[in-house]
């Protein structure tokens, strides 16, 4: 039985931004993907983590940003294992509980060029594929030529969640950063404030 592929998005989506939503949907829709999570980690072991909003407010910001797509999903996975989480350990926990699936790490050409610091950064190279979307102002090493490493030119946009976090503490508009509903939301909300 073949395993449905399923790729996995991880990020603090801090908030989430179109920039995410465009790397998500390309993948899912323009790679052998069936579907693609958006895995919200409650904190990055590489980033500090007193700018980041409560787990449960940055999902519900990605709910809303995919709630129509079917070959989206937000997930939760590790949210409730040991912190700080470590992707290999998150990896394992999902093989587990879908064994029907056959994961897939997306990331950044950023994130590749940093991969030899992750934990167990060699289990994730030999057991799982990994797809990168080229950031061009970055050389993503020489992990890029691995076996189980694809490369994709997917469209980005130069949005960070910073510069959305500066600009509702500054007061300006976040307007067509983030999807409708994450804006809408994010204007009644005293999130980021």
């Amino acid at each position: 039985m073949t395993k449905q592929k399923t790729g996995l998005f991880f990020g603090s989506f801090n908030p989430v931004h179109i920039g995410h939503l465009i790397i998500a949907n390309f993948m899912a829709t323009q790679t052998d993907l069936k579907d693609v999570w958006l895995v919200v980690s409650p904190q990055n072991p590489l980033k500090p983590k007193s700018t980041l909003a409560r787990d449960y407010d940055r999902l519900h910001l990605v709910r809303l940003a995919i709630d129509e797509n079917p070959l989206l999903r937000a997930s939760d996975a590790e949210f409730n294992l040991p912190k700080p989480s470590y992707t290999i350990d998150t990896l394992a926990h999902l093989r587990e509980q879908y064994p029907d699936r056959q994961f897939v790490l997306i990331m950044g050409s950023d994130n590749l060029a940093t991969l030899h610091k992750w934990k167990n950064h060699e289990l994730l190279l030999r057991d799982f594929e990994i797809y990168v979307y080229q950031r061009p102002s970055y050389d993503p090493g020489d992990l890029i030529s691995h076996e189980h490493v694809k490369s994709f030119e997917a469209p980005l946009m130069q949005i960070s969640a910073s510069y959305i976090r500066n600009c509702i503490q500054e007061g300006n508009s976040i307007q067509y950063l983030v999807p409708e509903k994450v804006y809408e939301y994010l204007l009644s909300s005293s999130m980021y404030r």
